[in-house]
């Protein structure tokens, strides 16, 4: 694909890459050694298997196409919603997360389990399909999650939980346009494809479907206000981030496949 490029050519597109990546600081899962834990974790109470499972589960929630491939039908991970692997502070974080579970699911409109949510996501943000309970995968995004959740209370959310609270504005798709060629672009490209899966896809084949929870700009405004542009963040206004949440959503994405409504 490269054929008619030239050395210098192919060194600025690298350079233009780099400079990219550098300025929009994106999440970037790093893999932890094979004994590593979660921060939240205390290693001595775990035997070597708890370990892996929990490392195995962690390297899922950074790169899930890559590591539950048979399950995901788009290029994002979940840390690229529940940012730095699950633990910043009002991006839906999941620490303390399994210690709320079982718990009334609206959507579903029933009380669900935590692998039951694990489910849903796949099945929307990830554009695939649920999870078997008993695949390796679900064990090992279990413990991930179980192991931020250590040091918490039954019942008790974490203080960060969730995304900050917004009072609903009208957004602007045109004014969100031109915000999003400044300030989001850089990141996600023109045409919304990212950089996976260091930088995530905001719409198109590869993004979340239309049944997934980030498609909704009042909770996409909630997350952008407080964790975007990631080299500047807190930066936007709240009307900001209403309007390039409209934009984002003006554009096509997959269609939630209604064979998993219940889930």
């Amino acid at each position: 694909m490269f054929g008619n490029y030239s050395i210098t050519g192919l060194s600025l597109v690298a350079l233009g890459l780099a400079a990219a990546l550098a300025g929009c600081a994106g999440p970037q899962p790093t893999p932890p050694a094979a004994t590593s834990t979660s921060p939240y974790q205390t290693a001595a109470v775990l035997s070597g298997s708890e370990k892996q499972q929990i490392r195995l589960g962690k390297l899922i929630f950074d790169e899930t196409p890559k590591y539950a491939s048979a399950y995901v039908g788009n290029k994002l991970s979940c840390s690229d919603c529940h940012i730095q692997s699950g633990t910043a502070a009002h991006a839906a974080p999941m620490i303390n997360m399994a210690k709320l579970f079982p718990m009334f699911n609206k959507r579903a409109g029933r009380v669900i389990s935590l692998q039951e949510r694990f489910q849903e996501c796949f099945a929307r943000s990830e554009n695939g399909r649920p999870l078997p309970m008993d695949s390796v995968e679900m064990k090992a995004l279990t413990a991930y999650v179980n192991s931020l959740s250590i040091k918490g209370k039954k019942g008790e959310a974490y203080k960060g939980r969730g995304f900050v609270k917004l009072d609903e504005l009208a957004g602007n798709p045109v004014k969100g346009k031109s915000l999003y060629a400044s300030k989001c672009a850089g990141c996600h490209g023109a045409d919304g494809a990212g950089v996976p899966p260091i930088l995530p896809p905001v719409w198109g084949p590869n993004s979340y479907n239309d049944g997934a929870g980030m498609d909704d700009p009042k909770k996409m405004a909630a997350f952008l206000v407080h964790n975007m542009p990631q080299n500047y963040p807190q930066s936007l206004t709240a009307q900001d981030a209403f309007d390039v949440a409209a934009f984002v959503h003006s554009m096509p994405r997959p269609k939630f496949n209604q064979a998993y409504k219940n889930y």
